[in-house]
């Protein structure tokens, strides 16, 4: 129990960098779809770009952040040595790559299809490197356990974006007369959103002075890096498959269809899916927190049960997070323009694939602290076979309604593989049946709201809040054990 306090404690300080911090982040898309038509193809520019940047992350940091937490709690190892020799090693790849793009910008410009504005991937390619080494800037926060510090350089960056972002969309057009504001151009918005990204991710720099005056290269240690680089090549797999399962519609719709209906597609598509972002926000907070949990725990003989119960408790919390933005989605949508309102039916879909995800996600420590990340690298590069199938064959037909199916089948093998290899690898107790039916009264819960679907919009939110409540009495009423103690002490 102490140790899921502790989870609990530290996913609440992870959870507000991330989600608060993302949540103030995703304020910007309203500014963008209100301001970006999405006939212009100019939101959808943005989604592409980002979604290269963000395989592109996971190959410069090739699974090093896992692989520095394996060691920093191996017995007997330098803690010191293993920071410098990860950090050293990742710093090291991410200035070889920034130098070659920065040589052959105009192919990799061309090849991203970007010919005519080098300067987008010239900036992304600056702001993924730099990302890269935070990475393990980051990943040392956590170990070390200073979620405060974790917290404040990401909203420092939110902040900061949102500020620069705000001025730039609601503010510059009407002092764009103004002599000292003669650089500004609104023709080129798509070009700002990327260069403050570059700003304010160097800022953030800034913030890691004391970590970085922890370096020195005389702790570089390449038979440690070897071994390192052992155990974190099958993660760098791992990692780019999984990765490309989250952003391979981003990227390949733009060229399954012609000319630039793909982008205009694409912004229509990406917009309505940061609706269902909210459980990205959930897995993301939840894995801060659990990965260094997870392998400071390792030697824990009960470590197996609280794995089991997290995995119960996330799935509990991400299908109330579900049929919440469903429930209220008649609301939510007008959080983006409305001219890109016409992808609302991905949304339920998409968040349900967030959520196998972050099951998936839960049941890959079985390999991970055996140390057969391989596995992990297989399952998942299946799952984005079949991902990558259904974009291919269903996009020139359905559009983006087929990324959104994709996501899901290919989660969901996923999930299906891990959990019944890992059963047979390294059995863990989890409570597969009641994790099923929650899921099972979800999506029935959810179906009603789609059935029953009064006119009025103050008599469906009310059926739908009573929908909701439903599911929330279930699952106190089934959690009882663990809630009921918690309520005792509260009244004290």
């Amino acid at each position: 129990m102490a140790s899921l306090k502790k989870l609990l404690s530290d996913s609440v300080i992870y959870g507000l960098s991330s989600i608060v911090g993302r949540f103030l982040n995703y304020l910007l898309v309203p500014v963008y779809t209100y301001h970006i038509s999405a006939a212009s193809g100019g939101y959808g520019v943005v989604t592409n770009v980002y979604a290269y940047t963000a395989l592109l992350a996971v190959i410069l940091t090739f699974g090093m952040e896992t692989t520095f937490f394996y060691y920093s709690n191996r017995e007997g190892v330098d803690r010191r040595r293993v920071f410098c020799t990860a950090l050293g090693a990742v710093g090291t790849v991410a200035a070889a790559f920034l130098l070659l793009v920065m040589l052959f910008i105009g192919p990799v410009s061309a090849f991203m299809g970007y010919s005519d504005h080098p300067e987008y991937i010239r900036a992304m390619a600056i702001v993924v490197a730099i990302d890269a080494f935070q990475a393990i800037l980051f990943a040392r926060l956590r170990r070390d356990g200073r979620p405060w510090k974790f917290f404040a350089l990401k909203m420092a960056f939110i902040i900061l974006s949102m500020g620069l972002n705000l001025f730039i969309f609601l503010v510059a057009p009407h002092w764009s007369h103004l002599p000292w504001m003669s650089w500004y151009d609104e023709a080129s918005n798509v070009k700002y959103i990327f260069y403050i990204n570059l700003f304010c991710t160097a800022i953030v720099t800034l913030g890691f002075f004391k970590e970085l005056r922890g370096f020195r290269l005389s702790d570089f240690n390449v038979p440690l890096l070897k071994q390192m680089l052992k155990y974190t090549w099958p993660l760098l797999l791992l990692g780019i498959v999984g990765v490309f399962n989250q952003t391979a519609d981003k990227i390949l719709l733009p060229r399954l269809l012609p000319g630039e209906e793909g982008n205009v597609q694409l912004g229509i598509y990406g917009a309505c899916v940061k609706i269902a972002m909210l459980m990205a926000l959930i897995t993301q907070a939840f894995r801060y927190a659990y990965e260094p949990f997870v392998f400071g725990g390792q030697h824990d003989k009960q470590s197996k049960e609280t794995q089991a119960q997290a995995t119960k408790y996330f799935v509990m919390f991400t299908l109330l997070a579900f049929l919440a933005v469903m429930c209220y989605i008649d609301v939510l949508q007008y959080f983006i323009g409305g001219d890109y309102r016409e992808a609302l039916p991905a949304v339920p879909i998409v968040m349900m694939a967030e959520i196998l995800m972050g099951i998936y996600f839960n049941l890959s420590f079985w390999y991970k602290l055996t140390g057969q990340t391989w596995w992990g690298a297989v399952m998942s590069a299946i799952g984005c076979i079949v991902l990558v199938a259904i974009n291919i064959i269903f996009v020139p037909k359905i559009g983006y309604m087929a990324c959104a199916w994709g996501g899901l089948a290919g989660y969901g093998v996923c999930v299906l593989l891990s959990y019944f290899i890992g059963q047979r690898k390294n059995p863990v107790p989890y409570p597969a049946w009641t994790i099923l039916g929650y899921m099972v009264l979800a999506h029935v819960l959810y179906a009603l709201t789609v059935v029953v679907h009064p006119e009025a919009l103050w008599l469906r939110l009310t059926w739908n809040t009573l929908l909701l409540l439903v599911y929330v009495a279930v699952v106190l009423y089934n959690e009882r054990a663990l809630i009921t103690p918690l309520i005792k002490k509260l009244k004290r």
